[in-house]
């Protein structure tokens, strides 16, 4: 079993930053791509970016320029840079995983985006 767990979200005004980090635990022996999700009050979970070894980074337009997804050394751990943020992107944000032969969510950090 694969646990993720997230972190670094808040309260911040628009315009500021936040790190949003996730580390995956476990008896892991293959973990690939790893994403990040959000999900605003009353809308659908979406795509916010996704980090596949070996290849290039992909994002929701909606986020484009303004978050940057990285692994960390380690490999089990992804992060998401989030600068300028605008009160739209308030919501819970999802780590999620594809790890050994299954496919992982983490129980979300809330993302608050406010003056």
């Amino acid at each position: 079993q694969v646990q993720l767990v997230e972190s670094g979200g808040g309260l911040v005004q628009p315009g500021g930053s936040l790190r949003l980090s996730c580390t995956a635990s476990g008896s892991i022996f293959r973990i690939n791509p790893m994403a990040w999700y959000r999900q605003a009050p009353g809308k659908e979970r979406e795509f916010v970016a996704v980090i596949v070894s070996g290849g290039r980074p992909s994002y929701a337009d909606s986020v484009k320029g303004r978050f940057t997804i990285s692994r960390g050394n380690a490999k089990n751990t992804v992060y998401l840079q989030m600068n300028s943020l605008k009160p739209e992107d308030t919501a819970v944000y999802y780590c999620n995983v594809a790890a050994n032969s299954g496919n992982y969510w983490g129980k979300g950090t809330l993302v608050t985006v406010s003056s």
